[in-house]
């Protein structure tokens, strides 16, 4: 069935290309497409569309790429030019899903119906950049899909529809994120639908209790302390799962952690105590971490076996503590 909801879209990685799809496949006219400019990647450093770009190209939707939409900066010719194709496409809503870039009242205003945001956490829990990285890394026992109706804060409007999912032990930001993507691509298309019949959607204010903040991950934090609990890195090495990567350095050599699990032992934080087959085990400020999957620089992810037949690791050194005040 042909919808006649009018959709402007907002959104620049895998997740929102998600609920871009879901979208386009469920009927609705898409207008325009808003992403970020396209940003160098890979090993050649080479010009590359977001996700959401090569999904709007593939299927013939407009595309705008502004690299702000607030007129107080570097770019005011810009950002009025894109705010202008905003006023003149002719739509009903919009929709943002990670998208990148600050919209000020002025384009939130625009809307005739506002915007809606596909904001990956329980709000008000891990309002920000980093909500699925941050939910595990706490261990929080779940997580979900937070529908907002958005206004000028950060991640401050009001909640229009909420979904939940555990996270499970084995849980990495890409399967959570995955599992997330699909839901927040299914409740946009359940909340247009309704916007459509109705007319509007009831969105009840968040709570003034229980708000955390998800900053974006900052570098030095994929250094492992091995002076923490076994626990608490072992959810480290999952929640930087697929970025950027949990590491310990060894003799001057970061090498890549991508599966560990928490054990039991004492000794020396950062000593080697174990190294088998089925595991390089290191000693924690509480417990041990077993370390099961590792890369070298240059490298690809292999689990332990694979990775000792090219490696010279032995029971009794140690793995370089980061500076305490990094942490």
């Amino acid at each position: 069935m042909t919808q006649s909801l009018r959709v402007v879209f907002a959104g620049t990685p895998e997740f929102a290309a998600a609920a871009l799809a879901a979208i386009h496949d469920a009927g609705f006219a898409v207008p325009l497409v808003l992403t970020q400019p396209d940003r160098p990647a890979g090993r050649g450093m080479k010009l590359t569309a977001s996700p959401v770009k090569r999904f709007a190209v593939e299927h013939g939707l407009a595309v705008a790429q502004p690299t702000s939409l607030r007129r107080a900066g570097k770019y005011p010719q810009e950002v009025a030019d894109a705010i202008d194709l905003l006023r003149a496409t002719p739509h009903d809503v919009m929709v943002v899903a990670a998208y990148g870039l600050i919209l000020p009242q002025e384009v939130l205003d625009i809307p005739p119906r506002g915007a809606i945001n596909i904001h990956a956490s329980l709000l008000p829990r891990w309002r920000g950049a980093a909500p699925i990285h941050r939910a595990i890394e706490a261990g929080d026992a779940e997580s979900g899909i937070t529908l907002m109706q958005m206004d000028a804060g950060l991640d401050t409007g009001a909640m229009i529809h909420e979904g939940r999912t555990p996270i499970r032990p084995d849980d990495t930001t890409a399967s959570l994120h995955d599992r997330l993507a699909q839901m927040g691509a299914e409740m946009i298309v359940a909340a247009l639908r309704d916007l459509e019949r109705d007319g509007a959607l009831p969105a009840t204010p968040q709570p003034d209790d229980g708000t955390t903040y998800a900053e974006k991950i900052a570098k030095h934090e994929a250094a492992l302390d091995f002076r923490r609990p076994a626990d608490e890195l072992a959810r480290q090495v999952r929640a930087f799962d697929p970025f950027p990567g949990a590491f310990g350095t060894l003799d001057g050599v970061a090498i890549k952690i991508w599966s560990a699990q928490p054990v039991d032992g004492s000794g020396e934080p950062g000593r080697i105590a174990e190294v088998s087959a089925d595991g390089i085990v290191v000693m924690c400020g509480s417990g041990a971490l077993k370390l099961t999957q590792l890369q070298k620089p240059g490298g690809k992810r292999l689990p332990v076996r694979e990775f000792l037949a090219g490696s010279t690791l032995a029971k009794g050194q140690s793995f370089t503590l980061p500076d305490a005040t990094q942490r």
